[in-house]
């Protein structure tokens, strides 16, 4: 059941993500945009002592991360 929360967050996240950085995408690249922008939000805002502990903060989590791994992609595939 997780694993399928998970992938909603993830789809949602992406979607999220897509619409702020005006990103255009398929479900599917929403789905792992958001579950890879959920490992990297985590990552970076772990590393300054910020972290969540139910699903509305990991979902703006993931969202950062997924703005992110957007904009790191813009500027690598411009």
């Amino acid at each position: 059941m997780n694993i399928i929360i998970g992938i909603l967050l993830g789809a949602l996240a992406g979607f999220i993500a897509g619409k702020i950085m005006d990103s255009e995408g398929g479900l599917l690249r929403n789905i792992i945009l958001g579950i890879v922008g959920g490992f990297v939000g985590s990552f970076v805002l772990g590393l300054i002592g910020i972290g969540s502990s139910n699903i509305i903060g990991s979902l703006v989590i993931s969202v950062i991360g997924a703005c992110i791994c957007i904009f790191i992609g813009k500027l690598l595939f411009k």
